[in-house]
Order: C-alpha cells, then structure tokens, then sequence
C-alpha cells in the first residue's frame, strides 16, 4: 500500500505521524511510504533519516495526500481540505464532536475517517490516546506553574511553597488518564492536590495510588461549587469518549477565583468542560477571563514532539500496519479499530459523534 505522511500545519505542531522507526518497519512489509519533506524536523527527524529507513521524501502536499493511507497526529486544517477524497483512508486524531466544519468536509468528501481517540478495547480502554492523555496531563501541571507566575500574568504562587509559607492548591476534575498524569506532577512539586470524578470505583483506585497526598471527592455540583474558588490552579480533565466535554464549572463560578489563578482545560479539543474556555495556541496559549489566566492549547503534547511522536507510533503502528496490510478488511479483524471509524461512504458513522451531530445522520 501507498502510505502519505504529510508534515502538520496547526500552529506549532511538530510531532509527525511516522517516525523513521515506523517507516522502516513498513518499508520492510513492502509497503511504500512517502514522506513530505521536512515533516520529521520539529520531531528531531531529518529527511534523511527517513529516506534510510526506506521513505521518499516528496516536496509538496499534494504528493503525499495523494495516497491510499494517510497518517497524521491532527485533524486536517481547512487549508488541508482540498485534499480530502474519495476512498483515501485518514488515520489521525480528529475529536469531530468539537468540529462541525470538519465533519461535514468529512462526509462530503468520501474518505474513510478513522480516529485515534475513538479507537476502543473491549475493556473500554483507549490506546491510542492514553499515551498523548499522559503527556498532557503532566505538562497541564507544568504549563500552569508557568502561569502561576507573576510576570505571565498569575497571581505569583509557587505550587510547592516554601518552608513557613503554605503551597499552591491544584483541583484536577476528572480522575481519567489525564487527571492521574496531572495529580502525579502537582504531588511532585509539592502542591495540595484536590481530585474530584464521578466515578466512586475510580476514586478507590486513586486512593490506592495516593493515599492520603490527594483529596478525593465525588464530583458533584456542591463539591465542585466549594472547591474551585478555592483552586490557585484549576485543570479540566474530562473526558466521555466520542462526545463534546460537559460543562462542568461555569462562568459564573470561574468568577469567583482569585485574580490571577489559572485554568488549563485538557478537554478542550472536545469543546472543554469549563465554561469560559476558548481554544488558544501554542503562539497564543493564554487569555484572561474574570481576571482569570485560561490556557487552552488543543495540542498541549506538540510542544514536546520529541517524546510525543514516538509515544504516539508505540502504540498506533500495529494498527498503522494492520490497515497497511488489509486496507479497510483491518476493521473486521480488528475490533478495536472498527470502533475507530467515524466517517465511511459519506455517512457519519460513530455512535457518539452521531448522537452530537444528528441532523448529519441520513
């Protein structure tokens, strides 16, 4: 099969969809790969590292969309829609609930869309976005003591205190992937952790993990109203796959925080679950709302491409090489792809996306 790599053009997006490891693996299926110059580089990948692992490298857009598989890391831009068509099969985060442009694009063009973040075990996990979930929740720790400081426009506190002065409070709504990830960091640098998710099993898990370093509450409406104002760094950790983010604090809420605390909203690219949140980018990653800091980069994990592109291809290139290999029959053998599946033949497919966007249903 003929596989296109094209080099991602969102703002600051420097991960790549193969890396040369990847290429030389399905170089060596006999699969041709063809690589748009320069796409690797933010990666720390040069073009002749993929033309040694087996790659062309290929100058323009055109040449590398122009193929039977196409694998990203984002959703295609509107400037990328030209190249959408019929019987191409794109292989790349999408989050469309967010994204009602895209889906129709999607749809009208004819391509066979499969997501990374919809592509399910039977045990509800979701492998292909677990390893971009843990990167972004521990950098939502590491962007928000960022903007915590006062000469990025918070209020100047140190997460972790010092000895005679009390640490930073963190509340992490949601205890998914995530919110694990970002609880992790925030106890690292010496935060006072507070944990909130409606899930009581996952709850007794994360006691297990942390014991008594974190606060862990049922995410209701009062908990959730109580704990926020109170939050130096509040992140969004929300996920229900498939679907838009809920709103879970809302505007009037974030105004009742503290000049200068910050908010980082991991769910963004799935329309966010805190009211006041917009997505920004990585030129532009914070605005302030109610004299509160919001960051909302969509594409957190771009900003470390090096580790992100090769987390990525751990777990995508067994099913890279399973669509490579079968072409769409993979989704017969491979239920967990099948779940993947958000556009075919010009019909939106998912459940989730559908429920989302059900006057596109025919």
């Amino acid at each position: 099969m003929e596989i296109g790599v094209p080099k991602e053009t969102k703002d600051q997006e420097f991960r790549v969809g193969l890396s040369p490891s990847s290429v030389r693996v399905l170089s060596e299926s006999s699969h041709a790969v063809f690589v748009e110059t320069q796409a690797g580089a933010g990666s720390g990948f040069t073009d002749a590292d993929y033309i040694q692992a087996g790659a062309d490298i290929v100058s323009s857009p055109s040449q590398v969309w122009n193929r039977e598989l196409v694998l990203k890391v984002k959703e295609p831009l509107v400037s990328e829609y030209q190249y959408l068509q019929k019987g191409q099969i794109l292989f790349t985060y999408f989050h469309l609930a967010a994204n009602r442009l895209l889906t129709e694009h999607l749809i009208d063009s004819g391509v066979s869309a499969i997501a990374y973040e919809t592509v399910e075990l039977l045990d509800r996990r979701l492998p292909l976005l677990t390893p971009m979930s843990i990167i972004a929740g521990r950098l939502s720790v590491q962007f928000g003591s960022r903007f915590l400081e006062r000469p990025q426009g918070g209020r100047g506190v140190l997460l972790g205190g010092v000895p005679g002065v009390k640490p930073g409070k963190v509340v992490i709504l949601g205890g998914g992937v995530v919110g694990t990830e970002a609880a992790r960091m925030a106890i690292g640098m010496g935060a006072q952790v507070t944990m909130l998710d409606v899930n009581v099993d996952r709850l007794s898990y994360l006691e297990t993990l942390f014991g008594s370093r974190v606060e862990l509450l049922y995410s209701s409406f009062s908990q959730v109203e109580a704990a926020v104002p109170d939050a130096d760094l509040l992140i969004g950790a929300v996920l229900v796959p498939g679907r838009k983010a809920p709103t879970i604090v809302s505007r009037q809420l974030v105004g009742q925080m503290r000049p200068g605390s910050v908010i980082v909203d991991v769910a963004v690219d799935q329309g966010g679950c805190i009211e006041t949140v917009r997505p920004t980018s990585h030129t532009q990653p914070t605005y302030v709302e109610a004299g509160v800091v919001h960051y909302g980069v969509p594409n957190m994990p771009g900003a470390v491409p090096w580790t992100a592109t090769q987390a990525l291809n751990n777990s995508t290139l067994p099913y890279v090489l399973k669509l490579a290999n079968h072409g769409l029959e993979a989704l017969d053998k491979d239920a967990a792809l099948a779940n993947g599946l958000n556009v075919q033949n010009h019909q939106l497919v998912h459940p989730a996306v559908q429920e989302v966007f059900a006057d596109l249903v025919s």
